[in-house]
């Protein structure tokens, strides 16, 4: 399984670059999580069918509210073992 062998840094900037990507990568499926349960919340309160069933969406809504939380984890995890690098350096 060579997609989870994960390639060790070069320098700070790298980790810095990594940390936004996840970030925003995660940021972006969280928010089209909540875009999708609002739609599926007006469809279902206004009961007409906008492509699809009211239960589509919100399953699409749960389905993207999950994939956001694993890039957000990496990115938060990657801050906090940057920080702890940073103040190791500075003592």
């Amino acid at each position: 399984m060579i997609f989870l062998v994960e390639k060790p840094f070069k320098d700070r900037e790298e980790v810095k670059k990594e940390i936004s990507e996840f970030f925003a990568v995660g940021l972006f499926d969280s928010s089209l999580g909540v875009v999708l349960a609002i739609i599926g919340i007006v469809a279902d309160a206004l009961d007409i069918t906008l492509i699809l069933e009211p239960t589509s969406w919100f399953l699409l809504a749960i389905f993207f509210g999950i994939l956001g939380v694993w890039p957000i984890v990496k990115s938060t995890v990657a801050k906090s073992l940057y920080g702890i690098e940073s103040e190791s350096k500075h003592e």
